[in-house]
């Protein structure tokens, strides 16, 4: 018998057909003897949707309201999964991320996970029961009810994998893995058989959405494997963990971001401290900054270009307008939304030289400009024009996967 922790996404149970094909997952896996604890995202469009009502009535209002409403799409879910489950022949509860025993930081809207207590989960497991966890939410301190951001309920899953000690945690998609590229873009993209967690970590974080980088993260910590695979079809996904079995390739797969903008702060005196002073005022927002490009401009200046996720683009903005720009004659500050992060990604690069001059010749030979490039032991990535991303993507998939 193994305990095994399955996440279904949004799109696994937008309706009721594809409800009760989770719930056949679930129960084909129950009744080969294994302990089975489902984990479970808000139906299809269902977030998105609270969002627009919460902004009819007041599209400023307080986080913690905005956690009372979104963490309502889960319960939906996994209520409907239960009785799914129910009406098939076998007993299932469903637990919302507070009776599952989630206790998360108060950072409303994107809080972070503290401590998993399954008791819950271990007694209704007890009882013969599957266990139908509410993903993407928790209880902080003061009993209130928070939620963990996109992609939350990866983590979640992940977070009960580890407390649990489970055996597997498979993570369930609309598409059969991780890919090279993104299939729905990339024809020609190639499914993995297996893949480590930096690799998935840096395609998590750069763009690739097959899985949240924070749930990546977590698995690496404790050791968990994952499985990625479809909901929609009977096949063998993806396994991610600590090390692989298969020769490295030179590249994993090629992931893009257009969720970013790029500030530009120009004109700022070219004294030390200046820059330690700009990033802290974001830092203490938890904005987080990805590339960043120093340049040193006339007269004893420097200019400092960085990217940040769209959603803080303006919040930015904002905040080292009133606490640096205001505060330095001459200093002015810009925000260019027509933008994309395109980048390449895998171990293979450690010990294969040429791979940035393939990328560079690739662009180039596609007239694509670069504009601002950062890199790491495992990845490249280029700022480029947003109207240009897929075409990127499609180009540096053929380079380095020319036998497909």
């Amino acid at each position: 018998m193994s305990l095994i922790v399955q996440k279904f996404g949004g799109s696994s149970v937008a309706d009721a057909d594809r409800v009760r094909n989770v719930a056949r997952i679930v129960t084909e896996t129950y009744k080969k003897g294994n302990d089975v604890v489902v984990v479970v995202s808000a139906q299809g469009d269902t977030t998105d949707d609270l969002i627009a009502k919460y902004k009819e009535i007041d599209p400023n209002a307080s986080e913690r309201e905005r956690d009372m409403l979104l963490a309502a799409g889960e319960q939906i879910s996994i209520s409907l999964l239960a009785m799914a489950i129910q009406s098939m022949g076998c007993p299932a509860v469903s637990l919302l991320g507070w009776q599952a025993g989630f206790r998360t930081s108060s950072s409303h809207t994107s809080a972070r996970i503290k401590k998993v207590d399954p008791t819950r989960i271990r007694n209704e497991i007890a009882k013969k029961n599957i266990v139908v966890v509410a993903g993407f939410q928790g209880i902080d301190k003061h009993d209130d009810v928070t939620t963990l951001g996109r992609g939350g309920s990866d983590t979640s899953a992940v977070a009960i994998a580890a407390s649990m000690h489970a055996d597997l945690c498979q993570i369930f998609t609309d598409v059969e893995g991780v890919y090279t590229a993104d299939p729905r873009k990339v024809p020609t993209a190639l499914k993995l058989s297996e893949i480590s967690y930096d690799e998935m970590l840096e395609l998590a974080t750069l763009g690739a959405q097959v899985l949240n980088n924070r749930s990546v993260e977590l698995a690496k910590k404790y050791g968990i494997e994952l499985e990625v695979l479809s909901s929609l079809t009977n096949k063998p996904g993806t396994i991610v963990k600590e090390h692989t079995k298969m020769e490295k390739l030179l590249i994993s797969g090629v992931a893009k971001d257009e969720d970013i903008v790029r500030i530009s702060v120009t004109n700022i005196p070219d004294e030390p401290g200046l820059a330690f002073k700009l990033f802290s005022i974001l830092s203490a927002k938890n904005i987080n900054v990805d590339i960043i490009l120093q340049s040193i401009g006339r007269d004893k200046t420097k200019d400092i270009s960085f990217t940040v996720n769209k959603d803080n683009g303006q919040a930015a903005v904002d905040l080292l307008t009133e606490k640096f720009v205001n505060r330095h004659d001459g200093v002015s500050i810009s925000m260019n939304d027509n933008v994309a992060k395109v980048s390449i990604v895998g171990s293979g690069m450690e010990s294969h030289a040429g791979v940035a001059t393939d990328m560079f010749e690739a662009l180039y030979d596609a007239n694509i400009n670069i504009h601002m490039i950062s890199t790491s032991e495992i990845k490249i990535s280029v700022l480029i024009r947003k109207e240009y991303a897929d075409k990127a993507v499609r180009i540096l998939h053929d380079k380095f996967f020319p036998e497909v």
